[in-house]
């Protein structure tokens, strides 16, 4: 954990709480003050308990935040870039806003996972795209988009999207948010169909799970928002709150019709209870194919939406969790917490 504190790793976030003994103040994981000795460090489950054991919260990272907000300058570039389709700012521009480049392209990376440079680009060419799709003028969606060039343009959207703009008015792409959750950042997918991915960003083999989306799909992934990741984002909200521990969100999960049909019995598992493998197994027809259900579970790219983490071993060990076993247990306890008894 000390480790994992002067890494300022943000996977660790919601794992522990570190009570700083010089100053009194505790902080969370990715908290940007200068480290202490590893000697004046205790180490807390939650934020209760650093409180109740006499620390007070640090002002610099806010651990009694349920949700981390964006650091300011990434929320300023982010609104810039919304309020302005064709925004391409440079670091003379970011010196003329009161933005440290460097600082912009540091914080932006490690809070967004990309450049501000590429979020811009694809974020513009979303944009274009959209606006093909919904029959607009291909030299207006360009000039709008900010590219003088037409030739320029169409290289950048043919590189992306794998079509030229005026090929494109049935092509389609992955809309991508990244949410902030009491358990760490999680990345959504979702297209015209509904929600295709929604995962920790720290999960082993995202890259890969997006690609295989991307081939199965023929689609370029770009930030954006829709409906469905608008929806996505205030429900977990309310999730975690525990207002509403159930999800009422159009999916449009890719597999094969045996996966489908695990993932279709993981969400008759109600919040508050847990199924071992061999009796989804039997469930979908398939008694003692546990390890199959199991490749199933393990193939699912809907957390939460499909609970996977409420499937565990016949002897009531958690098992394997794409998230972490840390996180399967916290949203076990989480929704034993707020469903009351939980249901056999």
């Amino acid at each position: 954990m000390y480790q994992a504190l002067t890494r300022r790793d943000s996977a660790y976030e919601g794992v522990f709480f570190a009570g700083v003994k010089t100053t009194g103040i505790f902080c969370r994981p990715t908290c940007h003050a200068k480290k202490p000795r590893a000697e004046n460090v205790e180490f807390f489950a939650s934020a209760s308990a650093a409180l109740h054991d006499g620390y007070r919260p640090c002002r610099l990272c806010r651990p009694m935040d349920r949700v981390q907000p964006p650091p300011p300058v990434v929320a300023k570039l982010l609104r810039a870039v919304e309020a302005d389709p064709a925004l391409r700012l440079t670091d003379k521009e970011l010196v003329a806003m009161g933005v440290d480049p460097s600082t912009a392209r540091r914080r932006f990376r490690a809070y967004y996972g990309l450049t501000f440079q590429a979020y811009q680009r694809a974020r513009r060419l979303g944009r274009a795209l959209h606006e093909v799709r919904a029959g607009r003028p291909v030299i207006d969606v360009q000039l709008d988009g900010g590219y003088e060039s037409t030739s320029g343009f169409r290289a950048a959207f043919l590189r992306l999207f794998g079509k030229p703009p005026r090929g494109a008015r049935a092509a389609d792409c992955l809309l991508a948010r990244r949410i902030d959750t009491p358990l760490g950042k999680m990345l959504a997918l979702a297209d015209g169909q509904g929600l295709r991915l929604l995962e920790f960003v720290d999960r082993r083999g995202l890259e890969n799970e997006i690609a295989h989306l991307r081939r199965r799909l023929r689609c370029a992934v770009v930030p954006g928002t829709n409906a469905v990741l608008e929806a996505t984002e205030k429900q977990l909200r309310r999730y975690f709150t525990g207002g509403q521990l159930e999800f009422d969100l159009p999916l449009a999960p890719v597999g094969s019709p045996f996966q489908q049909k695990v993932w279709a019995a993981l969400r008759r598992i109600p919040p508050g209870a847990t199924r071992s493998y061999a009796q989804i197994a039997a469930e979908v027809g398939r008694a003692g194919a546990q390890r199959a259900v199991g490749r199933a579970n393990g193939s699912n790219l809907l957390s939460l939406v499909i609970p996977c983490h409420r499937v565990i071993g016949s002897d009531g060990s958690l098992t394997g969790y794409g998230g972490g076993v840390w996180r399967k247990q916290r949203l076990l306890d989480h929704e034993r917490a707020h469903a009351g008894p939980a249901k056999a």
